[in-house]
C-alpha cells in the first residue's frame, strides 16, 4: 500500500517541488492548492486554503484514518518597516504562516498518530536570524520553529516525528510577489519615513533580486523533505543552502551587537 503524503501550497515553488519529488519516491500525494487548476500535473488536487476551516475539515475527511506524511509549506512573505507596516498585514502574515499551519496539524494529527507518520514544517533560516524590513515574515518563521519544537516533544514519544526545513535563498515566485507588495507600501509611506528607511529599502531590493537570480532551485528543499520523510534516522532540522548554513553559524556563535554590526554593513 502506497504511503500517503499531504503537501500544502503546491501551486508553485517549494511546495510544488516537494509534491513532485514525493510522488517520484512512491508516495500517493494529495496536492493542497487554493485553486485545483494550479495543482502539479498527475497529482490529486486538494482544495486547501489553510485559513479556511471548511477546507481543512474537508481535507481531514479526504485523508481518512491514516496519513503517513504532512508537509506544511503554504505561506506568504510580508515586508516593510515595522513603523509603517499596517497591523492588518501582520495579521494576514501570521494567520497564513502560523495559525493556518497549526490548524492543519491539529486536524490531521489523529491520522498521523494512527500511522505513526511524520510532519515536516517548512521554516526558513529567517526563523533563526532576523533581518531588517522582514519583521512579519521572520516572526512567523521563529514561531514555526517554536511550534515544531513543542510539537516534536509532545508527539515524538507517540511515534510521530517532526522536522523543520530551514532554507536560505531559494528561487521561488514568493519573493517577486513580496517585492511587488513592498513597493506598494513604499509608495504610501510618509516622506520622512521614506528618507529614514531609504538605505534599508534599497538594500532589500538588491537582496530580493539576488535571491530570485541566484537562489537554489526549490528541488534542493524537496530533497531535504524527502530525507526527513523516509530516512531511518531523520534529523530534526535541515538547513538548506550555503548562505543558510553561514547565517545559522553566525546566529549561534556571535553576540547580538556583533550580528547587528554585520547586518548594518550588509544593508548599506
Amino acid at each position: 500500500m502506497a504511503r500517503i503524503a499531504l503537501v500544502t501550497g503546491t501551486s508553485t515553488g517549494i511546495g510544488r517541488a516537494c509534491a513532485l519529488h514525493l510522488a517520484q519516491r512512491g508516495f500517493e500525494v494529495l496536492a493542497g492548492v487554493r485553486d485545483e487548476a494550479d495543482a502539479p500535473p498527475g497529482l490529486e488536487p486538494l482544495r486547501l486554503d489553510v485559513t479556511s476551516e471548511v477546507d481543512i475539515a474537508a481535507a481531514a475527511q479526504r485523508v481518512g484514518p491514516r496519513l503517513d506524511a504532512l508537509v506544511n509549506n503554504a505561506g506568504i512573505a510580508v515586508n516593510g518597516p515595522i513603523e509603517v507596516l499596517p497591523i492588518e498585514h501582520w495579521r494576514r502574515q501570521l494567520e497564513i504562516n502560523v495559525i493556518g499551519q497549526v490548524a492543519v496539524i491539529r486536524a490531521l494529527l489523529p491520522a498521523l498518530l494512527s500511522a505513526r507518520g511524520r510532519i515536516v514544517n517548512i521554516s526558513s533560516i529567517s526563523g533563526k536570524f532576523a533581518l531588517p524590513l522582514v519583521g512579519p515574515y521572520t516572526a512567523s518563521k521563529f514561531a514555526i520553529e517554536a511550534v515544531s519544537d513543542s510539537l516534536r516533544r509532545e508527539v515524538g514519544p507517540q511515534g510521530v516525528h517532526v522536522a523543520c526545513v530551514e532554507p536560505g535563498a531559494i528561487a521561488t515566485p514568493v519573493w517577486g510577489k513580496s517585492r511587488a507588495e513592498g513597493e506598494q507600501l513604499v509608495e504610501t509611506m510618509p516622506a520622512d519615513a521614506r528618507r529614514r528607511y531609504d538605505t534599508l529599502i534599497n538594500a532589500l531590493r538588491r537582496e530580493a533580486a539576488r535571491m530570485e537570480r541566484d537562489g537554489l532551485p526549490p528541488e534542493k528543499v524537496a530533497e531535504a523533505v524527502g530525507h526527513a520523510l523516509t530516512a531511518s534516522r531523520p534529523r530534526t532540522r535541515y538547513v538548506v543552502g550555503r548562505d543558510a548554513r553561514v547565517r545559522a553559524v553566525l546566529a549561534r556563535v556571535l553576540p547580538d551587537r556583533a550580528l547587528d554590526a554585520l547586518v548594518r554593513r550588509a544593508f548599506t
